[in-house]
């Protein structure tokens, strides 16, 4: 179909000749430039070259057509067949192929991109309609040049028509952001943050008191002078490879029988058979007895037992079999009982040992407790469990429940689970990161032990996902027993109960009386709509209540998703409570914080809060275990139980006698956006099959009802099932267990999961890991990462614990690991906030410092619980007594478990020798939790924040730091960052510039004399040359001897004072006298240093990063590099990825080959390279994009690479 374009700008164009019928060429001066495009002409073919523009009815070679939009009107001079006539160009939708981007330019040059943007420029003005056009040609040249990736401007007037413009680079395929004064469009999807961008980042000039150089100096020199001329004693490799000899063993690790010693293996068996006769004597005389019949007849009452025989059968003819069953069903109680039960009848039971796992503690103690009972046994004899700082088995222990960590633990020691016969993994549709993990782990094994039995057990129906993933196993469903369910929705609710909604009666923060508290969330709620609302909006909008009344449409059209209903929850709950029938309530809630909230509200109603008639329990994970123990035990006569519990009351615990079950729809999960690698704690809506799970625990004891707090309509929009938690939490503990267990790469043994994790998640982790130190740069464990993957906490945690021991400070910082593994000890109850944040922060003090705080708070609780008055102390200062004893009974693992590896002395009182030195313990966190790390800029009102990837961020309001109008330190260390809507940092201690560059990340030197730079660049540091010099020299002397200090436990770093004393004097007496400049221009390199360095052939610092992150943001696995050694003592290697293979040239290092590879990959992939044709299409290799047969093809939408 014809299409006539029309120009606004007159052009003037002469014919060189008016003779030939066939081709007219003119030369044209114009006021804008012409844009080629990929579109053919049947009739006409136009080619711009320089001033020459040609219409010709001939094929022509390579062809470029004119952007099609509207028509051109061309105003001739000199030639009257031609004079201010209009030509028609003809469109047909057959293309020119070009090497980049082909499916983008058949996207934007279709007929819906005319229209839309010809109806767009009615609401443009000349100015944007001009700028617009050009970008249209710049993003065209975008996709068709080889090595450009992005397209960077500044301009005014491009920020002005950024939404046109974002818009048409969508249409293209493109990605685009507006960074404040920047606007950028990229082939790959850019982050919220781009730290080269920011003209504002941090650039630090360091300053020390005056004198303080000169002595650190001479405390170096005096170190240098007394060193051994050879640099280390130990082999180079052994630094950064693990070692192989001896593990390490811990209390985490499931107690194993050790091998009896006989030699005569008919001994040995007549020992297990007198043993397995003795057991099986055991049971007989157990379930012969009146007790042991009465819990055989109750046994048979379950769903799971008409099924007994069928499971027993594939079992013992399956290595693999995946059970389903819904809750209560029974198949957690009993089927490990079966088995055992079966083993010890065939007279096996000497040789039976059964791993049932648990995805959470409180379930691996309270199954292990009521299988004990129905075998009439006591806790620790043949049914035992073990999870973290507690556990109860002996040597005759025969079925054992864990949590899926302490197996994992297990599997660090014996790879091939010896003498276990059987591993049931229960709870698997929960798609817990560990249980995916474990899940790899044993369908790897089981071709080495044939004879290990593995059964998976979940209480929903996905069990094809499963049973796929180990070749076909067999699946067996268990129908449960429940009695009938009532569903009442958010409109059914209201409808029963009256209740009315308002704007103003949703406010989820009880004891916050103040007016301008409700209006700042109500503003705030229409302001930004959330996700929680986003991804409802649609369903409400569509719903149909015309059955409601209209005092209930009126309340629904006021209801806001975000909101938990804490009002709305009392309100049901007096109604169950004065209307219904008796029976325990089950509510649950997103987590620890809403249920003490909602428990503190309840608690002052005076009907709810009544003890004399409603018991209220809570149930969390984090509790005690005395105290999670009370909400399975039934109340007085005339007491209503109520519970408030989070999502593990879904599936893993059951409490037998709920009747009604209040559900909020939402759960808080922890999210991970990759792309600028932050964690996002938001609470998301359940999923179906969550729900059902909640509905279903009121129908254990008799027909219940469920009350959803949502209409059905919500329910209707939920996904099936919930994401994987391997989707959707960052990657750094799993990675390095990988590499502990010696699985190979980390990326590709991750691809073998269930659902694999995106490349760029593992790329994150990984990168993390060799930051710290944990791996060297070809991805094998190092000695410090071999010493992290024995402590069972984070990565950055143990480092810090490691750190602590070297340096002789560990009483305090096992302090501040321990807190930052449990939940916050300090306590912010509502009504008494003000008077809690006044206490802890007389704990911080001046010390701007979260971890401080809670050290001289846990040190002040063991003060008075030597004087009995520990309840009292923390009643006074506003802290969890329990939370305080769980931090005391980790801190004793801790010390066991680094007792274990050497590294603490014999004598306690050499590892704490500097326990109270308050600055070389900021230094030692600063060194583990690296690189959390913002800067700390304070203006006359008010504190910037700055993190590396997110720019500017907050503090939670509970840190000490927040509270305070000026923090005197310039950079402050993070536990952890999380998005909520902005970006928020928890528990931070602010540290010094000399701090940051003698413990944090590796420094190296910048373009200029006493130019530092740290993070690839991000941070900056300028200073006298003398005094880089000094920091680059302590900080390789001080690596060294923690090195040094790993490798060999019994190393005294003591005797290395003078470098110790030089450290702690900079440490100590660095007043952060310096201060920040921002926009400070560097040098460019000449064109000779430049060109010296391509020569050098090294490949360049970044190239393999680059390539990683390159193919990691188009979703494809990291590269592998093969190296030789060739005769000549030199290196080549070889990068392998997406089939397609580059080698380096020959160099002095592995590491350099690697680069060079690495780089050459670069080259072909930018086009840099002469090697091949210039007609590949080499990012199109790279992306899997064959080249479309069928030109007429209409492309999808969107900017995703597949």
């Amino acid at each position: 179909m014809p299409c006539c374009i029309r120009m606004n700008t007159i052009m003037s164009l002469r014919p060189t000749s008016t003779k030939t019928a066939k081709s007219l060429h003119f030369h044209y001066k114009a006021k804008t430039t012409l844009k080629p495009s990929l579109f053919s002409s049947s009739s006409f073919v136009s080619v711009r070259n320089h001033r020459t523009l040609s219409f010709t009815n001939q094929p022509l070679p390579r062809p470029l057509r004119f952007r099609h939009h509207g028509i051109f009107s061309f105003k001739c001079f000199g030639a009257a067949d031609f004079h201010s006539k209009k030509l028609a160009l003809p469109y047909t939708r057959s293309m020119q192929s070009f090497n980049y981007g082909r499916f983008a330019y058949r996207d934007v040059s279709s007929d819906e991109s005319d229209y839309e943007l010809g109806s767009s420029q009615k609401e443009m003005t000349g100015s944007t309609l001009d700028n617009v056009d050009d970008w249209k040609w710049k993003l065209t040249m975008l996709l068709q040049s080889k090595n450009q990736q992005e397209v960077v401007s500044r301009e005014k007037k491009d920020r002005r028509d950024f939404e046109h413009l974002s818009a048409i680079a969508t249409r293209m395929g493109l990605h685009s952001r507006q960074y404040s004064r920047i606007v950028v469009f990229s082939k790959v999807p850019l982050p919220n943050y781009r730290h080269d961008l920011d003209d504002k980042r941090p650039q630090r000039e360091v300053i020390l008191p005056f004198g303080l150089q000169r002595e650190v100096d001479s405390h170096f020199k005096a170190y240098i002078s007394k060193k051994p001329t050879s640099r280390g004693f130990f082999p180079p490799n052994s630094l950064s490879r693990s070692n192989s000899g001896g593990s390490m063993d811990t209390d985490e690790i499931i107690y194993e029988r050790p091998e009896l010693s006989v030699q005569n293996s008919a001994a040995m068996e007549r020992i297990l058979s007198r043993k397995s006769l003795q057991l099986r004597n055991q049971q007989e005389k157990w379930q012969e007895s009146p007790e042991g019949q009465k819990m055989i007849e109750f046994r048979r009452s379950l769903p799971a037992y008409k099924e007994k025989d069928v499971l027993l059968k594939a079992v013992s003819e399956n290595q693999v079999i995946v059970v389903s069953g819904e809750t209560g069903c029974g198949k957690t109680t009993q089927l490990p009982q079966y088995i055992l039960e079966s083993e010890i009848e065939a007279a096996r039971g000497a040789a039976c040992s059964i791993i049932c796992t648990q995805p959470r503690r409180i379930s691996a103690m309270a199954v292990s407790e009521r299988v004990a009972a129905e075998r009439g046994e006591k806790l620790g004899e043949s049914v035992g469990y073990k999870v973290r700082l507690e556990g109860m088995r002996g040597r005759d222990t025969r079925l054992l429940f864990c949590t899926t960590g302490i197996l994992l633990r297990r599997l660090l020691l014996d790879r091939n689970l010896k003498g276990v016969t059987h591993v049931i993994v229960d709870e698997i549709h929960e798609r817990g990161m560990n249980e995916d993990f474990l899940l790899i782990v044993l369908r790897d094994l089981l071709p080495r032990r044939p004879e290990l039995r593995l059964i998976l057990m979940s209480a929903t129906l996905n069990a094809e996902l499963f049973s796929s993933y180990f070749g076909g196993a067999p699946a067996i469903h268990i129908p449960g027993f429940t009695y009938p369910v009532r569903a009442h929705f958010l409109e059914n609710i209201l409808e029963i109960t009256g209740y009315r909604l308002t704007p103003y009666n949703q406010i989820d923060d009880y004891g916050q009386e103040k007016t301008w508290k409700m209006q700042k969330q109500a503003q705030a709620f229409k302001k930004r709509k959330s996700q929680i609302a986003s991804s409802v909006e649609d369903a409400l909008e569509v719903a149909d209540f015309k059955g409601c009344s209209s005092r209930t449409r009126e309340s629904l059209s006021c209801w806001n998703p975000d909101s938990i209903g804490f009002n709305l929850i009392e309100h049901v709950l007096c109604h169950i409570v004065k209307k219904e029938r008796p029976g325990a309530v089950l509510v649950f809630m997103t987590g620890w914080d809403d249920i003490n909230s909602l428990k503190d509200q309840l608690q002052a109603h005076p009907i709810l809060g009544d003890p004399c008639r409603v018991l209220l329990l809570a149930c969390h994970g984090s509790m005690a275990s005395s105290e999670q123990r009370l909400i399975f035990d039934k109340p007085e006569d005339g007491v209503r139980k109520i519970v408030l519990a989070t999502n593990m009351a879904e599936t893993s615990i059951t409490i037998n006698d709920v009747v009604f079950v209040v559900d909020c729809g939402k759960a808080k999960e922890t999210s991970y956006d990759a792309l600028n690698n932050t964690p996002c704690l938001l609470p998301s809506w359940i999923s179906k099959a969550a729900a059902r799970q909640r509905k279903g625990r009121a129908g254990r004891v008799q027909p219940g009802e469920c009350y959803h707090l949502y209409p059905r309509c919500v329910y209707d929009a939920f996904a099936d099932y919930q994401l994987p938690e391997l989707l959707r939490t960052p990657l750094q503990s799993l990675s390095l267990q990988i590499k502990s267990l010696q699985l190979g790469s980390i990326s590709e043994f991750l691809s073998r999961a269930l659902q694999p994790p995106e490349p760029l998640s593992v790329q994150n982790a990984v990168e993390y890991l060799k930051l710290i130190g944990a791996l060297d740069e070809h991805e094998n464990l190092t000695v410090l990462g071999r010493h992290l993957s024995v402590l069972p906490v984070e990565p950055k945690l143990g480092k810090m614990l490691i750190l602590g021991t070297i340096f002789n400070c560990l009483d305090p910082i096992m302090t501040v690991v321990a807190g930052l593994s449990v939940r916050d000890p300090f306590l912010i109850p509502f009504d008494k906030k003000d008077l809690a944040e006044s206490a802890k922060a007389q704990f911080a003090g001046r010390d701007c410092s979260d971890h401080l705080a809670l050290v001289w708070a846990y040190n002040g609780w063991k003060d008075a619980e030597r004087q009995q008055s520990g309840h009292e102390y923390c009643w006074k200062n506003f802290l969890s007594a329990q939370t305080l004893k769980a931090i005391d009974s980790l801190r004793k693992q801790f010390f066991y478990l680094l007792k274990d590896t050497g590294l603490v002395d014999k004598q306690i009182e050499n590892c704490n020798s500097r326990s109270i030195d308050e600055h070389l313990m900021r230094a030692v966190i600063c060194a583990g939790l690296f690189p959390g790390l913002c800067s700390v800029v304070n203006k006359e009102k008010s504190i910037t924040l700055k993190t590396m990837e997110d720019g500017q961020v907050l503090l939670y309001s509970n840190s000490v730091n927040a509270g305070v109008p000026k923090i005197p330190y310039p950079w402050l260390v993070f536990n952890e960052k999380v998005k909520v809507n902005s970006v928020f940092l928890r528990d931070s201690t602010g540290v010094s510039d000399s701090v940051l560059l003698l413990f944090g990340g590796n420094i190296e030197k910048g373009g200029l004399d006493g130019h530092l730079k740290m993070l690839g660049g991000y941070l900056e540091f300028f200073m006298k040359p003398t005094l880089g010099d000094m920091y680059l020299s302590l900080k390789r002397e001080l690596e060294e001897l923690i090195q040094n200090k790993l490798l060999d436990p019994k190393l005294d770093i003591q005797s290395h004072n003078e470098l110790l004393m030089a450290i702690r004097l900079l440490v100590s007496e660095d007043q952060c006298e310096g201060r920040f400049v921002f926009g400070r221009q560097l040098p460019a390199p000449s064109k000779k240093a430049e060109k010296a360095k391509n020569v050098a052939g090294d490949g360049g610092d970044n190239s393999k990063n680059e390539l990683q992150t390159l193919l990691a943001r188009a979703g494809h696995e990291s590269p592998t590099y093969k190296t030789k050694q060739l005769k000549n003592n030199q290196f080549r290697s070889t990068v392998f990825f997406n089939g397609l293979d580059f080698a380096g040239q020959p160099c002095s290092s592995k590491k350099l080959a690697e680069k060079d590879a690495a780089a050459a990959a670069l080259l072909w992939l930018k086009g840099e390279t002469h090697s091949y044709s210039r007609n590949t299409d080499h990012f199109s290799v790279l992306l899997k994009k064959t080249k479309t047969t069928n030109q007429n093809r209409i492309p999808v939408r969107g900017g995703k690479w597949n």
